[in-house]
């Protein structure tokens, strides 16, 4: 790349389009090493997908990620060990309630519960195997289908029912990744596994991390609020600098560019390169799937499941209802609801408030209908739609009584990233059926086009053990920081 062996002194102007982590780890490792850096984000707040909301009872909550994944030399856990962020863990034990809205008794919740997370990880394994010979079409629920016939002969009693119902319990992988089970390549379903050690919830939220993370940014770097790249023109023959254009004609222009846009903006403004990108880079881009995972936060005056019923029963932790059969007017697709309880957090930091999941067709539904009821004065009716919406849920729950004001929600807050644009109209990378090269096509993107001066970073070009996570965001912007400075002469950035 010309002029990169240039003397430390001469080092370059770089430009970062987006103050997501990648963006805000990149201006960090640049500015160590004497880097000019100048952000460009289009909201008027950092962090992008990470953000946080003040609900009504006065707890903070995360609208982007919740859990740092692994704990085996995470960065996401050593930050939140620095800035004193609490994280927490539920023991595994499993809440359900099947099709007509009875809760599982727990050993027998713990039987498919065992049994579906035993075929996950027999499909981790089968994926590194035998990815190369495996079908793209093949999906993680094909994979189930044949497993279960294994894992529940024909021979026991009710073996139909039984297999139904880890087969309805699978579904719950949707929430990991943003889109159902059946969209799940098994073919790259390898890429899909993290970090190794156990997966935390940032119980503190991801606020003081975030701090952390773009104080550098905040002190040593121009960052230009509200500001949104219309086009960009790499290096060519005729010119050895990157112009970016901005939404309001402004031009910019810069010695290298990170684009550290989300995957699913990338996909819808492919266009925007110029000259375009390369035809193989192009596909990686769009071959690479991106999930809608979204979130409902409903609380309410106390966390009324942690009072023992009449059968001493509670809910702590995860909860499932599977494939409902008891809601049809509201649901009719028997959409499975999941949801993470958040009061019994540690002290300081529960609040009694349940946290759904929900993604695929059911968040496209729930954030296009709420969008329906409008702006303004319309949050009552958001709010009363929500309420009414779960109501057959969290309504069978431990020791809830209608009548009890306890059990009565007070406030909700419910994201919409299939509406950002500036989100990629979603939630983060994912691996869809019929994808073909899929780690390659993650290479390609993770190495990006140095040679034109556009460099590419996000959760998207991330290691494959953290691939869609915060994580994994940070470490592609900390790593492309350092190759730009590396084809500089040095790398100082710790």
């Amino acid at each position: 790349m010309q002029g990169m062996n240039s003397p430390q002194a001469n080092k370059g102007h770089i430009g970062i389009v987006g103050a997501g982590l990648a963006g805000l780890r990149c201006a960090d490792v640049l500015l160590q090493d004497g880097f000019q850096v100048t952000i460009i984000e289009g909201r008027e707040r950092l962090g992008g997908r990470l953000h946080q909301e003040r609900l009504p009872n006065g707890h903070l909550v995360d609208v982007g990620p919740n859990w740092i994944h692994g704990t085996d030399d995470n960065c996401m856990l050593d930050l939140a060990k620095q800035t004193n962020t609490e994280t927490s863990s539920w023991d595994s034990r499993s809440y359900a309630f099947d099709e007509d809205g009875n809760l599982f008794p727990v050993k027998e919740g713990e039987k498919y519960s065992t049994i579906m997370w035993d075929i996950i990880q027999e499909a981790f394994e089968y994926s590194n195997k035998h990815s190369n010979e495996t079908d793209p079409s093949q999906s993680l629920y094909d994979f189930f289908e044949r497993r279960i016939l294994e894992k529940i002969p024909d021979t026991g009693v009710d073996f139909q029912k039984q297999r139904r119902i880890i087969l309805q319990m699978a579904e719950l992988w949707g929430a990991f990744v943003g889109s159902p089970i059946q969209r799940q390549s098994l073919k790259f379903f390898w890429l899909e596994e993290c970090i190794e050690g156990e997966n935390l919830f940032c119980a503190g939220t991801y606020h003081k991390i975030l701090e952390a993370i773009a104080k550098p940014a905040v002190d040593g770097a121009s960052i230009l609020y509200k500001t949104t790249m219309a086009n960009i023109a790499t290096k060519s023959s005729s010119s050895e600098k990157v112009q970016v254009m901005t939404s309001t004609g402004q031009k910019l222009e810069f010695d290298d560019v990170v684009v550290t846009t989300p995957l699913g903006w990338l996909q819808k403004n492919i266009s925007a390169f110029e000259p375009p990108l390369p035809s193989r880079l192009c596909s990686a881009i769009q071959s690479i799937g991106y999930g809608c995972l979204e979130k409902v936060y409903i609380s309410f005056p106390e966390a009324f499941w942690l009072i023992p019923d009449d059968q001493g029963r509670t809910i702590q932790g995860f909860c499932q209802w599977l494939s409902p059969a008891f809601a049809l007017d509201s649901n009719p697709h028997r959409w499975t609801q999941e949801l993470v309880e958040l009061g019994s957090l540690p002290a300081g930091v529960a609040h009694p408030t349940l946290l759904f999941y929900i993604y695929g067709d059911e968040s496209k539904y729930l954030t296009e209908a709420v969008s329906l009821l409008g702006g303004g004065d319309s949050k009552p009716k958001k709010e009363a739609f929500l309420y009414e919406f779960f109501r057959p849920y969290y309504s069978r729950l431990p020791h809830y009584d209608p009548d009890s004001p306890h059990c009565r929600p007070t406030a909700c807050f419910a994201t919409d990233w299939l509406h950002d644009d500036l989100a990629g109209n979603g939630s983060y990378s994912n691996f869809q059926v019929g994808l073909r090269e899929g780690d390659e096509d993650i290479r390609l993107m993770r190495e990006g086009l140095p040679e034109r001066g556009l460099w590419l970073a996000g959760e998207h070009t991330a290691p494959f053990v953290a691939l869609g996570t915060a994580t994994g965001a940070y470490w592609s912007g900390e790593a492309v920081g350092r190759r730009i400075a590396e084809a500089y002469g040095s790398v100082k950035g710790e």
